[in-house]
């Protein structure tokens, strides 16, 4: 069913149809893979855009059978999970964390089943609190003797330890784990943070390790490790993991084809794809989903195939179903890539005739795709919306509109915006900072964009942050036309903190740029703020 005609004004009386909830995995060209319980036989791909080129990366995520997506289900008024999950969620103080609202709950003369505390931790997952969700394991974990460990617990704990305390830790709780607990679901996932953390040797290792142990007789973990060659770009290895499971008859399933679909037109070939596509409509096991389409029209935008983008955006809108958010998500960034402003208003309005709470993440595509577009005066009065209705600050947002201003050259505008987002309780994250340092850099105060670049460093959220090349390399440049040594080894002490130095790709841009004055083509995002990345990066549910 395609959405609404064209319209100013949300569309009246529209209803869900409430029909099966499908998903996904999708374009804009970055994956990332979802482990439910554990290893399962599906995996996804979810495309992250980058300025020229694009990124994949994978994500675990615990569902149940067959049900793909974020779906709102079982909303039972007053349900004791989902008081509870408000109120970690709403934390006035973050320090105390998810175990302070436990043991009130306690104190109060409640309890807690297995069951509650598994939907708290869905949720707290599905928008992204990881650590918060680790709390609740940890919490649960020191009352063993009500709630027994399972695998799928275990694969679930590995993924959160290795999104809030990196791959090291991740590794280190694989290790002491007993061998009655290491089963393929846990496995896969310590497969999915090697991938995520694109730890290629290990993962690689790791998933002939799995070969060995008949943990790969499912397309999930190919899956897992065709979004890493994805992210490496190395196509011809996506083609041999096709050609492994088809050698062993090891079905794929839609994200495998979404997958090779997606290495088909990294590689500029529109033919390639569209005979993936062919094949993928000859397998009676298979129904090409929207997220199929919203991967095509990605790939038709990056090779300038308008029309036949816009034919498959059309193609999305027919294969909506269910309460899933992130179509409309995938459908405004596209838009407005395309430049139909009018089609993101569309799909803005009806997006919200059906859903009476619009995520963050749903205010950040919309206000994405209007400052891209130009329609900056949109971009505010949507802002000014959000501020009245958000649960919490999300800084992302605010960045969008503060980068507009600074890049733009409106710093007057940029300082009292960002001085409004600290009045109404913001917190800068690393990004908003960069941005700020970038205001500096063109006005050539190179001593206050560096201490700005400090702040980012120590910002929430910077463990894997980085600096963007051209805002480095500038700063590299002036150093020298300057002879400010001073400032050079304050920069060079920066890049050596956050692991830079190390990384000779990263370096090596920075260098050549610095050289030549030439943007380098660049393997990740370096928006800083992960735009559309984040948004995309929520993408497959598997399951078993």
């Amino acid at each position: 069913m395609l959405l609404q005609p064209t319209t100013s004004k949300p569309p009246l009386n529209l209803r869900n149809n409430g029909q099966n909830n499908n998903v996904p995995i999708s374009s804009n060209f970055s994956y990332s893979v979802s482990i439910p319980s554990g290893l399962c036989n599906s995996a996804g791909v979810k495309p992250i855009r980058t300025n020229k080129d694009v990124v994949f990366t994978c994500r675990i995520s615990h569902t149940q059978v067959h049900s793909y997506g974020t779906v709102d289900f079982e909303k039972r008024p007053g349900a004791k999970w989902s008081i509870v999950y408000k109120r970690i969620l709403n934390l006035e103080d973050p320090n105390k964390g998810s175990a302070a609202v436990l043991n009130q709950w306690e104190i109060d003369g409640n309890r807690l089943s297995k069951w509650d505390l598994s939907r708290v931790i869905k949720e707290l997952r599905k928008f992204k609190r990881f650590k918060l969700a680790l709390e609740v394991y940890e919490w649960m974990n020191n009352r063993s003797e009500r709630y027994r460990v399972t695998t799928s617990d275990t694969a679930i704990q590995l993924d959160l330890i290795a999104k809030v305390r990196g791959i090291s830790s991740a590794e280190e709780y694989f290790q002491k784990l007993p061998d009655s607990l290491k089963d393929k679901r846990v496995y896969g996932a310590l497969l999915n943070a090697y991938v995520h953390a694109k730890k290629r040797e290990e993962a690689e290792s790791l998933m002939d390790e799995l070969r060995i142990r008949g943990y790969a007789s499912m397309s999930l973990p190919y899956n897992v490790i065709m979004t890493l060659y994805l992210n490496f770009k190395e196509y011809e290895k996506v083609e041999l993991m096709i050609s492994e499971m088809m050698e062993k008859n090891i079905k794929l399933d839609i994200y495998s084809y979404n997958i090779w679909m997606s290495s088909c037109g990294a590689q500029g070939s529109v033919e390639k794809m569209e005979q993936v596509l062919e094949k993928m409509k000859l397998d009676t096991t298979i129904i090409p989903n929207w997220t199929t389409y919203s991967t095509m029209a990605t790939v038709y935008i990056r090779l300038g195939e308008m029309e036949k983008a816009f034919g498959a955006l059309k193609n999305v809108e027919g294969r909506l179903t269910g309460r899933d958010r992130i179509p409309y998500h995938y459908l405004m960034s596209l838009y407005g890539t395309l430049g139909k402003k009018e089609e993101v208003y569309r799909v803005w309005n009806v997006y919200k005739s059906l859903f009476s709470r619009i995520p963050n993440l749903g205010y950040h595509s919309l206000i994405s795709s209007l400052v891209r577009l130009g329609d900056i005066e949109g971009a505010e009065n949507i802002y000014k919306e959000w501020l009245s209705v958000k649960t919490m600050f999300d800084p992302r947002i605010g960045n969008l509109l503060l980068g507009f201003y600074v890049r733009n050259d409106f710093p007057d505008k940029a300082k009292a915006f960002f001085d409004e987002m600290i009045e109404v309780g913001g917190k800068a994250n690393p990004t908003t900072w960069e941005i700020l340092a970038e205001d500096h850099i063109r006005a050539k105060r190179i001593s206050e964009a560096l201490s700005c670049i400090k702040k980012a460093v120590s910002a929430e959220g910077s463990r894997s942050w980085r600096p963007r090349i051209e805002n480095v390399s500038s700063i590299l440049m002036h150093c020298e036309k300057e002879d400010d040594m001073a400032s050079k080894e304050v920069l060079l002490g920066i890049l050596k903190q956050v692991g830079c130095l190390d990384d000779e790709i990263y370096m090596s841009y920075v260098f050549n740029r610095t050289l030549t004055g030439v943007e380098p083509t660049l393997e990740r995002d370096q928006s800083g703020d992960d735009d559309e990345s984040e948004m995309l990066l929520k993408q497959l549910q598997g399951s078993l």
